[in-house]
Formats: structure tokens, C-alpha cells, sequence
């Protein structure tokens, strides 16, 4: 990792997406920054992030994962990289100077784009888009605004990485009440969720295997100077 980054700690939502990021940063070189598990959703994430260790003040936390696509711009594999966040008419900025020295770092590889996070899956491909023209946003989750608003509040600055696992022109299986109150998934609605929509299920998987794919890559080039294949 080049020393201007000094990132401190990694957060990234648990399950694939750790995973993924802990894989990337196999064989990297000198200190690793400390990398959590997040819960998915916006209150599991306040209710965790109010629990957890407080950062120092000066401290740079990366967060990273998977998130889906708002316009035809950004599709599945693209590296985006978030300048704020939106969440019902309210916007947090992430770190600019943390934010471009990134960009500086993954050349060409990585878009800057404006964030909408959300408090439930969006699923449908006419809300996506809808929502995309409507806010100016370009990419959706459930944890950015979140998360910047807490760490604003105690100078903690922040940046975020992710990668598309699903565009705006087709449907995902509507997945939110596999999503538990603590921000884990169920695994029994999850299943059924991608049952009752097999198409559109085994679209979300292939997008996801390879969104993961580039997130364990960028993580990678990151923390031990490997270029993205």
C-alpha cells in the first residue's frame, strides 16, 4: 500500500464481500489495516458502529462491498468510487482528499459517482432507473449514508470502493425480508426469494460472482501493488 493512504481500518459488509476483500489482501505488503465485518442495513450499521471500538479522530476508514447499478453508465464489474451519499434529501460527502488520492491510485479502472442509500433492496429495474433520474444518482446501497454520517460527526475521514453487481435493465429477486433486523441474512427466505424469480436469480449471481471477483482484484492492487487483470 502506498504510504500516502494509511488506511487504518477496511469495513465491508459480512459474508461474500468480506470475504472477498480478506482474500484480496492475502500476500499484501507491510501493516494491514484491521478489516470488519458490517452487518447490512442502515440501523443493524448504526447500532454496530455506536458499539464498536470509536476510531481516533485523524483515523481513514475504507469502506467496501458490492452495490447496484442506477444508470446504463455503470455496468456489472464496474469500480465506482463514491464523492457523497444521498439518503431522503439529505447528503454526506465523503473525505475529498482520501477520495482522490484513491482515484489517483487505480488509474482509469474507477468511476466517481454521486450514491443513493437505501433502507430496503432495490429490486426492480423501473425503480432503479427511476430513481437514478430522479435523485442524480448513479449507484444504490444500504450502508454509505450511514456510515459517512457517523464518521463526519467525529472526524473520521472516509472513502468507499465498491463494485456494480447488478445493472438497471433487469429485475433482482426482491430479497428484503431475507434481510434480519441485525442486518444478517436468513438463509431459508433468501432461498425462496431466488426460487420464486430463477431468472432473475440467476442473474443476480452471476453479477455477484463477478462484481466479488473485481472487489478481491481492486483490494488486491491496493494493499500489494498488483494491477487489476
Amino acid at each position: 500500500m502506498p504510504n500516502f493512504l494509511s488506511i487504518n481500518t477496511i469495513l465491508v459488509p459480512q459474508g461474500a464481500e468480506y470475504k472477498a476483500v480478506c482474500r484480496g489482501l492475502r500476500g499484501g505488503n507491510g501493516s494491514m489495516p484491521t478489516v470488519g465485518a458490517i452487518p447490512v442495513g442502515m440501523k443493524p450499521l448504526l447500532k454496530y458502529l455506536q458499539q464498536a471500538q470509536v476510531l481516533a479522530p485523524k483515523s481513514r476508514v475504507l469502506i467496501m462491498g458490492i452495490c447496484g447499478s442506477l444508470s446504463d453508465r455503470y455496468p456489472v464489474g464496474d469500480i465506482v468510487l463514491y464523492q457523497d451519499c444521498v439518503y431522503q434529501g439529505k447528503r454526506q460527502e465523503c473525505d475529498r482528499t482520501f477520495t482522490t488520492q484513491l482515484h489517483s491510485y487505480i488509474p482509469e479502472k474507477v468511476s466517481l459517482v454521486k450514491s443513493l442509500t437505501s433502507d430496503r433492496v432495490i429490486w426492480s429495474a423501473a425503480e432503479k432507473r427511476h430513481l437514478g433520474e430522479t435523485l442524480a444518482a448513479d449507484v444504490v446501497d444500504m450502508e454509505g449514508f450511514t456510515a459517512l454520517e457517523f464518521f463526519n460527526a467525529i472526524g473520521v475521514a472516509v472513502a468507499m470502493v465498491r463494485v456494480v453487481s447488478d445493472n438497471c435493465q433487469h429485475d433482482i429477486p426482491n430479497l428484503t425480508s431475507a434481510i434480519n433486523s441485525d442486518g444478517s441474512l436468513n438463509p431459508f427466505p433468501l432461498a425462496m426469494g431466488m426460487l420464486r424469480q430463477p431468472l432473475a436469480a440467476t442473474r443476480l449471481i452471476r453479477g455477484s460472482l463477478t462484481a466479488l471477483k473485481t472487489l478481491e482484484q481492486v483490494t488486491n492492487l491496493l494493499f500489494s501493488g498488483n494491477q487489476l487483470g
